[in-house]
């Protein structure tokens, strides 16, 4: 040993002496070929040169030399190698190839030269040491003294050369393994050093400068060395060897933890989906052949048993980055649904990664049975190989969820995941997203227990029950479908016989997925959104009577389904003396008189057979007289005990009503209360519950379009009233709400010159067309215009607006002909008229303040800020239809300074029910498309603090719940506020633009300013998004 040890030095002293020599003929040379000399007596020492492919570019003198230099043999090449790599010569030479040959002589090189005695100390030497040498290089500037740009540029091209054209990462594991090279090294000191290459390699990617090969950026580069590590696992024996016979004697552990490492910082540097996709596919190219040659009988032996398995058992052990452990399992999850692997593919693939360290790794445990199915959000199907492999332990049969042995660990699941799920924080704070995967993964588990395992856990039913409850109660229709479907599964297990089905849907198999995509935040129209979801409260469940049907278990199967209603095809009986109307004749379809002779005939012959005997007391019902007058609608409607009455006076109501009688201002209170107190449910035929509900909102509807002051005075004092339920107060805003919008699009007749009048003597800010659309006028015939979806960015800060304009007439010579009669005058009247609308302004104050008044204070049986969180979000939707309804007129003005102080109540704007911060956004935005521009530019201009502040609080809250708020449908609705808010600040920017114009253009000498002197200017302020542009008021 002594002898070796003595040789080795000898060896380096020398490799030294000729280094040295080397780098000062390097130093002092005059030409070119000096260099080539010099480098080519340290190269035909380390590696098998062929002298001849070099020496046809060189002078006669040198070429001599060359050919003159002592070959030394294979065995004492090897050591001269080892000697070189190993100790101070290669990282001393390495400096002046890769600066001083770099900087001022490697373009001279001829290309067989540069390959044979430059490259070659790079591409064919220890991999290990040379990565060392080369990555540094990469960070030098130009104030280092030499050529920086061509340096760099050099060590790049060395790096696409060593490490990924000539496999240097395969050799650079082939090294780390062999005994031979780092035999001086303790295992704590190997694994140094294995980190120290592995954090190198991950960088060179963030080192490489702009233009350097596309090779070297993140993804092409961790894919090819991906590729280089994976080889490993094609290895039988896990050897891997060389023509210079490097093996792995050390532990195969020691070569697996370099590449866990590498894994590790890749997934760290983002780029987990870059090493799963080209890992994924070659583990389940190992399954499958597995598989395949198993046959029918598959066990775990199969596969452990395996030698190409060693690789896979044992890499993720190699992984010690919990973060990366968790990256890599989630993007195998996903690689393997996009690749449509079977449910047996994916057992077995999860297995052989994390099999072994599943029962002896609380955090792979952990990750599985809490993270993935508490946390994440993944497609159905990886939800459903997470509970196989993680939950019920066992390989699937038929590609089907399959229960083994471990039950305590599926009921200890179950109990974890419906604790959560049944709290009432969870479905306030929690995305729907996350929700609709709880509830499946809690689905999904309970389809495989028994009656016996759910009831040895007191805690698990009665938190099903308080988490079907709790979901009853809720306004969003997915919410409640969550909890019909546990409801479902749960009946199921305690009576398979009797399912209990809480909605029409009664199907056995169970969509899990709720018909729900996840997708990227987008844009979503906001109205239509929120009035979607609103309208989802109008058939809210009572949660008592369906959790006591829960503990049902009788033979018959609980339904809860809706019936249809009777048809009118159904068998009627034939009245003989039945009186006719005769003006109900003219109601008959022309096709009646045109019926066919046979049919005819028919009806003729069977003539007697279709008289049936009746009751005469069935009379009395036909001889009643109709309802003509209101103070009839309003005594029937009091008598409960004569439902029939009630269905007459329903059905005339409307009608009543809309004639407008002279009666109708002194009993339209009267007949309001006794609209809304009625009880339909109670007095309506089974399953014609909706029907008559129906007829009651249109008659309220009717009473406030024909009767608004005299109505409204009634329908609010009973808004609040503590002898209304919630259901009626629902129904109460749900009439406010139709009626406003009715108003609104109602029509009257109005003279051209009356209009023009009285727009020229209110404001400009009284425009019947929103702020934001083109101008009305063009042609006659003209249609309205219309908003033009632009693709690009889902945010754009201008519309397109287009319509359809009539083509020019051909010219008409008017002749000399005389106009007589009444035609021509009423011809003229007609062009001097036109239609005007929207009655709502008028009433607008009426509609939303008495609502606005008191809403926030509890009182018997009122709660809008706790639990009738429901009627808040009805009363912020209704308040913001009024604010629509009334755009662009004084009266939105005067209405938004209330209205802003109302949403920025902390209690509402930051409610923890995301139905109700729905609500708010979808006020905000009606607030903002109902203030003329105009309008805030005055606010601004004349220290209108209240709605300069608020509409600056608009626009910050809207941010802010785009960036903390956890509901996805609040996160669309407030992008589409912030693009309202930028639309109106655009617009507003530009008024006050025009102002100053006109002021400086109508008095350019005295200097007169139309905005007052003593304006604070912090209040003048506002922002325009695309630039962030702020135009301050001077």
């Amino acid at each position: 040993m002594e002898s070796d040890g003595t040789r080795e030095k000898e060896i380096e002293t020398r490799l030294l002496d000729e280094v040295g020599g080397v780098i000062s003929t390097i130093k002092s040379a005059k030409h070119v070929d000096e260099v080539i000399c010099a480098l080519h007596s340290v190269a035909v020492l380390l590696f098998p040169t062929d002298s001849s492919l070099i020496v046809g570019s060189l002078d006669e003198l040198h070429r001599a030399q060359v050919r003159s230099a002592k070959i030394p043999a294979a065995n004492e090449r090897k050591k001269w190698r080892r000697a070189f790599y190993r100790g101070a010569g290669f990282p001393t030479l390495a400096l002046v190839l890769l600066i001083d040959v770099a900087s001022n002589w490697l373009p001279c090189f001829p290309f067989s030269a540069r390959q044979h005695v430059y490259d070659v100390f790079f591409v064919h030497g220890l991999a290990v040491e040379v990565i060392q040498s080369l990555v540094p290089c990469l960070q030098y500037s130009l104030n280092d003294g030499f050529d920086a740009k061509a340096v760099k540029s050099n060590t790049e091209r060395l790096l696409v050369l060593s490490l990924l054209e000539n496999g240097g990462m395969l050799r650079m594991v082939k090294e780390l393994g062999s005994s031979e090279l780092y035999e001086d090294l303790t295992h704590a000191q190997l694994i140094s050093v294995m980190s120290r290459l592995a954090q190198i390699v991950a960088s060179i990617p963030d080192k490489a400068s702009q233009r350097a090969s596309s090779s070297l950026s993140s993804h092409l580069f961790f894919k090819q060395i991906t590729s280089q590590l994976l080889s490993v696992s094609r290895d039988r024996t896990e050897t891997i060897s060389d023509q210079e016979s490097i093996f792995y004697k050390h532990d195969v552990d020691t070569t697996l933890l370099f590449i866990g490492d590498i894994f590790s910082r890749i997934c760290r540097r983002g780029s987990s989906d870059v090493l799963l996709a080209e890992l994924v596919p070659e583990l389940l190219r190992h399954v499958q052949n597995i598989l395949s040659s198993s046959g029918d009988s598959v066990s775990v032996d199969n596969f452990e048993s395996d030698p190409g398995s060693q690789f896979w058992l044992n890499i993720m052990e190699a992984v010690k980055d919990s973060y990366s452990i968790e990256r890599i399992s989630e993007q195998i999850l996903l690689q393997l649904a996009s690749r449509l692997a079977s449910d047996t593919e994916t057992y077995w693939s999860l297995h052989l990664l994390f099999g072994k360290n599943f029962e002896k790794s609380p955090s792979i445990r952990s990750m599985f049975v809490d993270k993935f199915l508490l946390w994440k959000v993944l497609p159905l199907c990886c939800l459903r190989w997470i509970l196989q492999f993680a939950v019920l332990q066992c390989p699937p049969i038929a590609n089907q969820l399959t229960k083994g042995h471990a039950t305590e660990i599926l009921l200890d699941t179950v109990q974890r995941l419906v604790s959560v799920w049944a709290s009432q924080d969870f479905i306030q704070s929690t995305p729907t997203e996350q929700q609709v995967y709880v509830t499946a993964a809690i689905g999904l588990c309970m389809e495989k227990m028994s009656k016996e395992e759910l009831d040895s856990s007191k805690v698990l039913m009665h938190a099903i029950l308080q988490g079907v409850s709790c979901r009853l109660e809720n306004p969003g229709h997915l919410v409640r479908k969550m909890a019909s479907n546990i409801a479902l599964v749960f009946s199921k297990v305690i009576d398979p016989k009797n399912p209990l089905y809480l909605d029409d849907n009664c199907v056995e198999a169970i969509d899990w997925e709720f018909g729900f995509t996840i997708h990227g935040k987008g844009t979503l129209s906001t109205s239509t959104f929120i009035e979607k979801h609103i309208d989802d409260t109008k058939s809210l469940t009572s949660s008592e009577s369906i959790i006591d049907s829960c503990h049902q278990t009788n033979d018959q199967p609980n339904k809860i389904t809706r019936r249809h209603s009777r048809r009118a095809s159904q068998f009627k009986m034939i009245d003989p003396d039945e009186i006719i109307d005769p003006s109900m004749l003219n109601l008959e379809s022309a096709s009646d008189k045109d019926e066919d002779d046979a049919s005819s005939e028919t009806s003729e012959s069977s003539g007697d057979s279709s008289l049936q005997p009746y009751d005469l007391a069935d009379d009395d019902t036909d001889l009643k007289q109709k309802i003509t007058q209101l103070v009839d609608i309003v005594g029937a409607l009091r008598k409960s005990n004569d439902p029939d009455g009630v269905d007459a006076a329903l059905d005339a109501a409307e009608k009543l009503v809309r004639a407008s009688p002279d009666e109708l201002k002194h009993i339209a209170g009267e007949l309001v209360r006794t609209l809304v107190q009625v009880r339909c449910s109670d007095l309506a035929v089974e399953g014609e519950e909706e029907s008559i509900e129906e007829k009651r909102q249109r008659a309220l509807v009717a009473l406030l379009v024909t009767s608004p002051f005299e109505s409204l005075d009634s329908i609010n004092k009973l808004l609040y009233s503590p002898h209304v339920d919630t259901s009626q107060r629902i129904m109460i805003l749900d009439v406010m709400t139709e009626a406003a919008q009715e108003l609104a699009s109602s029509k009257t007749l109005k003279s051209r010159q009356q209009q023009t009048v009285s727009r020229a003597l209110i404001s400009t800010i009284s425009e019947t067309q929103p702020w934001f659309l083109p101008s009305s006028k063009g042609p006659p015939g003209s249609t309205l215009w219309k908003e033009v979806s632009e693709t690009g960015t889902p945010l754009n800060y201008s519309h397109r607006y287009e319509r359809e304009v009539p083509s020019r007439p051909s010219p008409i010579i008017k002749g000399k002909t005389r106009r007589w009669g009444n035609h021509y005058a009423n011809i003229k009247n007609t062009q001097a008229e036109e239609w005007t609308g929207n009655k709502f302004p008028v009433y607008a104050a009426a509609f939303m303040l008495p609502a606005m008044q008191g809403f926030d204070k509890k009182r018997q049986g009122v709660d809008l800020l706790g639990r009738d969180f429901i009627v808040l979000g009805k009363l912020l939707h209704m308040l913001g239809v009024c604010m629509r309804c009334a755009s662009l007129h004084p009266e939105a003005s005067a209405l938004a300074s209330p209205f802003l102080d109302m949403l920025r109540m902390r209690e509402i704007c930051r409610h923890k029910e995301a139905y109700v911060r729905r609500a708010v956004l979808f006020a905000a935005s009606c607030l903002l498309v109902s203030l003329h521009p105009s309008f805030v530019a005055s606010c601004l201009t004349e220290g209108n603090v209240e709605v300069a502040k608020g509409l600056e609080w608009i626009r910050t809250w809207a941010l802010e719940v785009t960036e903390s708020d956890t509901d996805r449908e609040c996160y669309i609705m407030a992008m589409s506020c912030l693009q309202l808010h930028a639309e109106m600040a655009l617009q507003a920017s530009r008024v006050l633009e025009s102002t100053e114009n006109n002021a400086s253009s109508s008095h350019p000498k005295v200097g007169v300013s139309l905005l007052p002197s003593n304006l604070n200017l912090g209040l003048g302020t506002i922002k325009v998004p695309p630039s962030n542009l702020r135009y301050s008021i001077m």
